[in-house]
């Protein structure tokens, strides 16, 4: 792999000092992801069945859920002798964690640090991750850039707009993001004069791989094509994708525009680092730490090929397990091997997700987290969809239960104006439940404005 000096330094030395600081044993995990990738099918399926059997007896000891779980329905982890074993167990469903939240922590845990997602229908869902976990994620996402002849330590341009990165640029981040040559972008408003300095900051920058939302890549892209901005001679090699579904066209805009290569990646903070895109096209399964099923609306496993909701078994989460976990996304398993040569298994197709942009009153293009953040963390909220009917009315469909504070709904309404204009008319319904698309899944966005969101996966 070709790096430059600087580049190893920090791959080699700078950032495995940061992991260390942290307690992570990122490094070595990553080191024998890179040997157990080119195992074959069932040598990696032995090592698999051997970290389910360790990890479920420790969860059967230490943590109080699966404890009483395992007992009542004479569960012994010492008898798995495959992973299908685990379909014996039930599902975890976002509502059980939320109604057995301390009762999911291990007894022996250290160091948990609190989570929460909004998850694809806008639940808030409060979890607990520990440094194994967070160490296994980070070394599987190193692993993934590593296949594209990058490496931590190379430039590297980030198109986010979480709250937990931008939330956090003070002075230890930024010096920390200044010696890793990392920049971050928000991708939260996408203004023509934003767009135009994301431009300037990108070409300046000159980096090696771009990572963020497709929507919001393939949108810088545009623009770039619109304004005559040359981005083909800058040396991109690769642009990560993720958090999204990749749509065919977001990636030919951006390969086209930057003149690299697209690579898509699947996870979430409460699922783990999923799956990632190899330069073969294989979208391989972090097999080593996750066993993935794919269930139909009855909860019956099926076979590769067939399309139905991901459900996953995360191996590094014995602080805070995930056994089962639904994830309410949608996808298919591929039986077939990748040409690339790794035993890894394979994810056919991910269907389902989708962020879109909203449009502000002004005019100004933002992405549709910029809303969703507002509601995400409110408590009381058990669901929420926000419909941009128009320019100036945005309807928020609101189910709460009894921990929700009336002063919420200004509150949101607030927050939506500052957002998407001061004269617009934000309407907050009170529903019983939110309704689901006809296709069964949730959308928590849905803007009707601009051409824009059609293109982001509306």
């Amino acid at each position: 792999m070709p790096l430059n000096f600087y580049t190893r330094l920090v791959s080699a030395f700078l950032f495995p000092l940061q992991e260390k600081l942290k307690h992570h044993d990122t490094v070595k995990i990553r080191k024998d992801m890179e040997r157990t990738q080119w195992l074959s099918p069932e040598h990696l399926e032995a090592l698999r069945v051997e970290r389910l059997r360790t990890f479920m007896a420790d969860v059967g000891k230490h943590v109080p859920y699966f404890r009483n779980l395992f007992r009542d329905m004479a569960f012994d982890p010492s008898s798995i002798q495959s992973t299908s074993d685990i379909t014996r167990l039930p599902l975890l469903t976002k509502d059980v964690i939320r109604a057995n939240t301390d009762q999911l922590k291990s007894d022996v845990a250290q160091s948990l640090v609190r989570f929460n997602t909004g998850g694809s229908s806008g639940e808030p869902l409060i979890f607990y991750l520990g440094n194994e976990r967070v160490s296994h994620d980070v070394a599987a996402k190193w692993r993934a850039t590593r296949w594209w002849d990058v490496d931590i330590g190379d430039p590297e341009i980030v198109v986010w707009g979480s709250p937990i990165e931008l939330g956090t640029q003070d002075k230890v981040r930024m010096i920390r993001d200044h010696v890793m040559r990392t920049k971050l972008i928000p991708a939260f408003e996408m203004s023509e004069e934003k767009l135009d300095i994301f431009l300037r900051e990108i070409r300046a920058m000159r980096p090696k791989m771009l990572f963020g939302y497709p929507s919001a890549l393939s949108h810088i892209a545009r623009h770039a094509n619109a304004k005559g901005v040359r981005m083909d001679d800058l040396g991109i090699r690769v642009a990560f994708t993720t958090s999204e579904r990749l749509y065919d066209e977001q990636r030919q805009q951006i390969a086209t525009t930057f003149t690299c290569r697209v690579a898509n990646g699947y996870g979430g903070r409460d699922s783990g680092f999923i799956a990632h895109e190899c330069p073969s096209g294989g979208m391989h399964i972090t097999a080593e730490d996750l066993i993935v099923e794919i269930i139909n609306s009855e909860g019956k496993v099926l076979p590769p090929g067939q399309s139905g909701e991901i459900v996953i078994t995360h191996l590094a989460t014995k602080d805070f397990p995930f056994i089962r976990y639904r994830t309410g996304d949608i996808g298919i398993l591929d039986e077939n091997a990748c040409p690339c040569g790794r035993g890894l298994p394979l994810l056919k197709e991910i269907q389902g997700r989708t962020t879109d942009f909203v449009v502000a009153r002004d005019g100004t293009v933002m992405h549709g987290l910029a809303l969703i953040y507002i509601l995400r963390d409110l408590p009381g909220i058990k669901a929420f969809k926000i419909i941009q009917e128009s320019l100036d009315r945005t309807r928020v469909l609101l189910a709460t239960d009894h921990e929700f504070d009336e002063q919420n709904c200004v509150k949101i309404i607030t927050g939506f104006k500052k957002r998407l204009g001061e004269s617009v008319k934000i309407e907050i319904e009170r529903v019983p439940e939110v309704p689901k698309e006809t296709s069964g899944k949730f959308r928590y966005i849905v803007s009707k404005v601009a051409g824009t969101t059609e293109e982001a996966g509306a």
